[in-house]
């Protein structure tokens, strides 16, 4: 049996992406389980020899590992409930209302996703001390939520396109307003493309650092990937137990993936057929 022509180049491909992504956590969950010994040992071992969860208890009792994964946890889900709903009331508006220069709008909300973090990072730290919001949740969900808000609408837009504006009359018919009809009829059938649009922005807070460095700079309110750059010290650096925190950190996000992977596939899939 002979494989089709460009068959076995897509399928090495295909090997490549797998083992590029999957390649990094399998070595840090490795290392998590080595001593420091083993890990610094000749020759290098890529299997722990007598492997160890002392790394783990160590992650959690060198640092307030647990204070930051509730910190990351809720910045993250605040801010990805918060673009929710700004997205769907911005996308609806694109996609229903007769708005003039409909496809001006979009390439202006693309081009707000293009600037480099690094440039708002000023202004945006200069307005939050001026409100006073500095070592809050507040000054990194209003960020994380306005950088969230491009890539969740033009995910949207595309699902509420394909949706039959025949549903929304009929409800509106029925005593549902504009608004009412949107988050009972629309929303509801967009839900892949609202799912994918979640786990892009929850995704996007949980691994932010440089605001979460530069905004929070108190030892209570920082998040996951501040906290785990405290295990290095000024001589030491112990990879074992940073390997630990960082599967303590990655562990939420592939739960989050498995569950709706599906639905997060599906949404990327018709979004960009639809939209």
């Amino acid at each position: 049996m002979t494989l089709p022509r460009g068959r076995p180049l897509t399928l090495v491909a295909a090997a490549i992406v797998v083992v590029n992504g999957f390649f990094p956590a399998v070595w840090i969950l490795l290392t998590s389980l080595k001593t420091e010994a083993e890990l610094v040992s000749k020759p290098i071992t890529y299997w722990p020899r007598q492997a160890t969860l002392a790394n783990f208890e160590r992650a959690f009792t060198d640092q307030p590992l647990l204070r930051y994964l509730g910190n990351s946890l809720a910045v993250a889900t605040l801010s990805t409930l918060l673009a929710l709903v700004v997205s769907a009331l911005a996308a609806y508006a694109i996609a229903r209302l007769n708005l003039r220069r409909r496809q001006l709008i979009l390439t202006c909300i693309v081009a707000s996703s293009m600037f480099p973090l690094v440039t708002l990072l000023v202004p945006i730290f200069q307005t939050m001390r001026a409100l006073g919001l500095l070592n809050t949740y507040t000054a990194l969900v209003l960020p994380y939520t306005v950088l969230s808000l491009p890539v969740c609408t033009l995910v949207l837009v595309g699902f509420f396109q394909s949706i039959p504006r025949d549903l929304e009359n009929a409800a509106m018919i029925d005593g549902c307003t504009r608004v009412g009809a949107l988050w009972r009829v629309v929303v509801p059938l967009a839900a892949p493309g609202v799912f994918t649009a979640g786990i892009l922005a929850f995704v996007n807070a949980w691994d932010e650092f440089l605001l979460a460095l530069s905004l929070n700079a108190s030892a209570g309110m920082r998040t996951l990937p501040v906290g785990i750059t405290l295990y290095q010290g000024e001589f030491t650096f112990p990879w074992p137990t940073i390997s630990a925190a960082l599967v303590v950190a990655i562990v939420p996000i592939a739960v989050l993936i498995a569950i709706f992977q599906e639905r997060v596939v599906g949404g990327l899939t018709q979004g960009g057929l639809k939209g």
